[in-house]
């Protein structure tokens, strides 16, 4: 008895082991791919479908009455639906083969990251701000930022670029790679949904005020350590970035600055690139015709310049690389 015990704990060892070099393999390929290819437009993306979810659940809840338990329940039903069809697809693969399963892991991974897609759109600013018109430069910046845009300078539309690299540092790369090493692409999947729905429906004005507050306190909840976490990667980039980077001020910076945003996590890698560039970032902006008042980060050393584009896509590549990094080596050591 005591020897088939030991042979069932065996098997359950060799296959927990096994199962883990697949999650390692796929972590690893998903990112590598991101790095790639990003996130071509013709192809379609989960995400997308996510929102298209969470478009028609709106139309149906926002419609009756007790706004924000509408709001839960379709916080509720789009957690659901997004975790049953991902994990399904996930167990069933899995279960035709481990192979299949890491392949099909490994593309939900890369799918989930977003490295390259947010260098790429950044950059469609830094090139209409060199070689195209201000009016363009202010659409192509409208495609990644929530505020207006027709009212912003040169200036304006730069800070705009460098506030949303930095800030998705964290919503876009940091957290979800730490959410799908700690469980793979059901958990990073579950993130990015929440992340989508804050996005669409977190905002404070007369329509999303109560419909929209379970979703936004949910994305305050899932990015409290992973933004935290984020700021600490970046600074350590900035050690490795070059001369035009300043890890101790940016450290000093976050210290003073982080809690300086509505968000209890926006501002975390927002002041770790202030600080970083020397550079002054946030202060009022216009949404939806209104100025929201808000208050400075970081210390205006120099002006802000077309280069901080470039500068803080560095420290995102950077940081994303340390934390692949350490998380690969966490999983390892988990593994053995």
């Amino acid at each position: 008895m005591q020897v088939a015990m030991s042979k069932r704990k065996n098997k359950f060892t060799g296959d927990r082991k096994n199962m883990m070099r697949y999650h390692m393999i796929a972590f690893f390929a998903g990112f590598v791919l991101d790095l790639i290819f990003g996130d071509p437009h013709w192809l379609p993306h989960p995400i997308r479908l996510i929102g298209r979810l969470i478009g028609l659940l709106e139309k149906w809840l926002y419609k009756k009455e007790n706004l924000p338990r509408q709001g839960k329940i379709l916080v509720f039903l789009v957690l659901l639906v997004t975790g049953s069809v991902v994990g399904g697809i996930l167990l069933l693969s899995y279960c035709i083969h481990p192979v299949a399963g890491c392949v099909v892991e490994s593309i939900m991974t890369y799918q989930i990251l977003a490295v390259k897609s947010l260098k790429k759109e950044s950059m469609k600013v830094y090139e209409k701000l060199k070689n195209g018109t201000l009016q363009e430069a202010r659409k192509a910046v409208s495609m990644i930022v929530g505020r207006d845009t027709q009212v912003l300078d040169e200036t304006g539309v730069t800070k705009a670029a460098v506030e949303t690299v930095a800030e998705n540092t964290s919503d876009g790369v940091i957290a979800p790679m730490l959410y799908l090493a700690i469980g793979g692409p059901f958990l990073g999947f579950l993130y990015k949904a929440v992340n989508t729905m804050d996005s669409m429906i977190g905002y404070k004005n007369d329509r999303y005020l109560y419909f929209g507050r379970a979703a936004a306190k949910l994305d305050d909840v899932a990015n409290y350590i992973p933004s935290r976490i984020s700021a600490y990667l970046m600074i350590a980039a900035c050690f490795f970035a070059g001369r035009a980077f300043d890890g101790k001020r940016a450290y000093r910076i976050h210290k003073r600055d982080s809690r300086k945003h509505a968000s209890p996590n926006a501002a975390q890698t927002e002041a770790v690139c202030a600080g970083a560039l020397g550079v002054r970032l946030a202060g009022d902006a216009s949404y939806f015709g209104k100025i929201v008042k808000k208050p400075w980060i970081g210390d205006d050393i120099r002006p802000v310049e077309t280069e901080d584009i470039r500068r803080a896509n560095r420290l995102l590549y950077l940081t994303a690389v340390i934390c692949e990094g350490i998380c690969l080596g966490i999983l390892g050591l988990i593994g053995l």
